[in-house]
């Protein structure tokens, strides 16, 4: 049997491809939108994916599962529980808690897992050609390596209303009669790394054990005192911002994402084509270079996604594909690279990219407004903006400020003042410029301080300093 970890550090989100190395087929469970990589693994090891399946309708990406069967052919399998509110709305063989398929000599069987959604699956894996006893828990969103898939997103992103409560406590029930039920030696491989919106601790360790997290996980001892209202008391307690765009993640998802099929290589657009583009509102330009040089000079009303890890992330942030129309022009220093920055936004839906250039040179430029936090007691803005999350501006934040972080942002504009300066911060300003550049395209007046609330709190040590002395 092979196991394969497929992981996007964009979205800290692990996909996996599990394969029967005696006849050559494999399935891909909780998938990505750009699935060559998935192909490329297949074939590598002689493999064909026969079999597509998922966990639960996610909230944090674009599902692959119809993309990879419509490109494969392989049969799709779906959660059928949960109740008529959580059926999907596309076809695929319904699972139910204890079914099975198989590929080859290897057995999967559904375990069904509520909480983080009610239509949760863990899939149990059977290696038939060494055991005839399950060794791998798929756990999906239920159980990370040292914490739990959060049950208040539904409240969050989803339009609920205190659902919350009930997802703890079948947390609870899932852990006590499903996960603990099971050996210590079955190897757990969830679906989120550490960085992940999905629960507020998750470790940065791939996998664990049934047997480790039993001895410690911060939810063993609740479990083994059988202590619900204090195990749902610390669930709840400091789960960080859910973004506004997984609410569209799960709308698209339960509904089916739309397949996008094989994808013509990004071209490089003329810059005479771009600024008239531009001119027309026609076209949205994403600079992509960081922080530091967007300040220097931009794009006129482009937004700042910065190349790298977080493409995906901040892309979200800023663009909404069901409300901004215009496509897309990508900043990037290749046709690699660009092709590489669009694999990361359709693993949010937004498909929509023309293409991309090299230089901002012959485009309509401007610079952002900056001020030093020294400057920031004479300023007289209406409104100080604290763009981090909310377990952030507990910690420690700028007097008076208001707390509204970058993934909800532009879906509670009703929330900022239509007039006036509006001064924005994060921790060290990159997810401040973000932010500010989808201000700015709406309209705002924006003023970022210069190095966020690293440089303000260090200029507010130095006066106390110099004051003391």
């Amino acid at each position: 049997m092979l196991i394969e970890r497929i992981y996007d550090e964009d979205l800290a989100q692990a996909s996996y491809l599990i394969g029967c190395q005696a006849n050559g087929t494999a399935v891909v469970v909780d998938g990505r939108r750009d699935i060559a990589v998935y192909q490329q693994l297949a074939e590598k090891n002689g493999m064909k994916i026969v079999a597509v399946t998922e966990t639960h309708i996610h909230a944090d990406y674009l599902s692959g599962t119809r993309e990879l069967a419509a490109a494969t052919g392989a049969t799709i399998y779906l959660s059928g529980e949960g109740g008529p509110d959580w059926q999907y709305g596309f076809d695929g063989k319904r699972l139910y808690h204890g079914d099975k398929f198989s590929i080859g000599n290897i057995t999967v069987q559904a375990v069904h897992t509520p909480g983080h959604t009610p239509e949760h699956l863990s899939f149990l894996v059977t290696d038939g050609a060494f055991s005839d006893q399950p060794g791998y828990l798929l756990s999906g969103d239920f159980v990370f390596s040292g914490d739990l898939g959060r049950p208040d997103l539904l409240d969050e992103a989803a339009g609920g209303v205190d659902t919350r409560f009930e997802g703890a406590k079948q947390l609870f029930a899932s852990l006590r009669d499903k996960f603990l039920t099971l050996p210590d030696y079955v190897q757990v491989h969830p679906a989120h790394g550490a960085g992940s919106a999905c629960g507020k601790a998750l470790g940065a360790i791939p996998s664990s054990t049934v047997g480790y997290e039993r001895l410690f996980a911060w939810w063993g001892p609740y479990l083994a005192a059988n202590d619900e209202q204090g195990f749902i008391n610390e669930l709840l307690d400091g789960q960080p911002d859910a973004h506004a765009y997984f609410g569209r993640m799960k709308r698209e998802n339960r509904e089916g994402p739309a397949i996008m099929g094989d994808r013509t290589p990004l071209p490089e657009l003329a810059i005479g084509t771009v600024a008239a583009g531009l001119a027309e509102d026609t076209l949205t330009f994403i600079d992509t270079r960081h922080s530091s040089e967007v300040h220097e000079g931009s794009v006129a009303r482009s937004l700042n996604v910065p190349a790298g890890k977080s493409v995906a992330s901040y892309g979200a942030w800023v663009v909404n594909p069901g409300t901004d129309k215009n496509p897309l022009v990508l900043l990037a220093q290749d046709q690699k690279t660009a092709q590489d920055m669009w694999d990361h936004l359709v693993r949010v839906g937004i498909d929509n990219v023309a293409g991309y250039v090299t230089s901002i040179e012959g485009l309509p430029t401007f610079t952002p407004k900056l001020i030093e936090p020294r400057e920031l007691d004479e300023f007289d803005p209406a409104m100080v903006v604290d763009i981090r999350n909310k377990t952030e501006h507990t910690a420690g934040h700028i007097p008076n400020s208001y707390q509204l972080s970058g993934g909800r942002l532009m879906w509670r504009l009703d929330e900022l003042p239509a007039e006036g300066a509006i001064v924005t911060y994060c921790q060290s300003g990159v997810r401040n410029s973000v932010a500010a550049s989808a201000l700015r395209r709406a309209g705002y007046d924006v003023v970022e301080l210069d190095g966020s609330y690293v440089a303000w709190t260090a200029w507010q040590q130095a006066r106390q300093s110099v004051s003391s002395s």
